[in-house]
C-alpha cells in the first residue's frame, strides 16, 4: 500500500510537482460540492502523465454504482475511496478488481461506530482494504483542514483489528511528524495542508511534507 497521498489534484503540473516531491499516491476528487473537484476526462489527462508505480485514487461522495464504474472504465484507478454515507452493503456491488478506502469521520465517538460497519462489511463478504480517519467536520466531506484527534484514535486502533489506517486530516508539515509518532498509522492523506489556495499545492509544502512523514515513518 502506498505511505503518502497527496489529495485533491487538479493539475498536471501540481500532480508531477507531488511525484517528485516523493508522494506515492495521488487523490483526484469527483465530488462536484468539493472545491477541488475535477471532471474524469481532466483526472484521466492528469493520470496519463503521472509514472505508473505512483497509485491513482478516486474520491467518491455518495456516488451512484454506474457513476463510480464509469469513473473506473476512464480512469482505472488503483483505489476507490468512499467518503460520503454510503451502507456497507454498497461495497459489495462495486468493481471487485479495484481495491476500497473507507473514509470514516472520527467525531466524539471515536471509532465505536466504526466497529458497527465493519462487522456488517464482513457478513456481507467485503471490507475496506483500508480505513481513512479524518475529522468530522460538520457538513463536509474531507478536505476542511481540521484535525481529528489523535490520542482517541490512537486509543481506539484496536477496533480496525488488522485494515490498514490512513490518517487525513488537518495534516501539514509542520504536524505531520507529531501525528504518525501519536497514531502510527500506516499511511498519510493531505490536501489543504499542502496549498497556499484550494486547487493550486504548493512545491515547496509538498517537499517539506513528504519529508517529514518518511523520517517519521522510517522512526516508528
Amino acid at each position: 500500500m502506498f505511505r503518502i497521498k497527496i489529495c485533491g489534484v487538479t493539475n498536471p503540473d501540481d500532480a508531477l510537482a507531488a511525484v517528485d516531491s516523493g508522494a506515492d499516491a495521488l487523490g483526484f476528487n469527483f465530488y462536484r460540492s468539493s472545491k477541488r473537484f475535477i471532471e474524469i476526462d481532466v483526472a484521466r489527462q492528469i493520470a496519463d502523465v503521472v509514472p505508473d508505480y505512483v497509485a491513482k485514487v478516486g474520491v467518491f461522495v455518495n456516488h451512484s454504482v454506474h457513476e463510480i464504474q464509469e469513473a473506473v472504465k476512464s480512469l482505472r484507478p488503483a483505489y476507490i475511496q468512499l467518503h460520503g454515507d454510503e451502507p456497507a452493503e454498497f461495497l459489495s456491488v462495486l468493481p471487485a478488481e479495484i481495491k476500497i478506502i473507507r473514509a470514516y469521520r472520527c467525531g466524539a465517538e471515536g471509532l465505536k461506530p466504526l466497529a458497527s460497519y465493519l462487522e456488517k462489511c464482513r457478513a456481507i463478504g467485503r471490507t475496506p482494504d483500508a480505513i481513512l480517519l479524518d475529522a468530522d467536520a460538520a457538513g463536509a466531506f474531507g478536505g476542511t483542514g481540521q484535525a481529528a484527534d489523535w490520542s482517541l484514535i490512537a486509543n481506539q486502533r484496536a477496533i480496525l483489528g488488522d485494515t490498514p489506517l490512513i490518517l487525513a486530516g488537518g495534516l501539514t508539515p509542520a504536524n505531520v511528524s507529531q501525528a504518525i509518532a501519536a497514531v502510527r498509522p500506516d499511511a498519510v492523506d493531505v490536501a489543504s495542508g499542502v496549498e497556499r489556495q484550494p486547487r493550486s499545492k504548493d512545491r515547496e509544502l509538498m517537499n517539506q511534507f513528504v519529508a517529514a512523514a518518511r523520517e517519521a515513518f522510517a522512526n516508528t
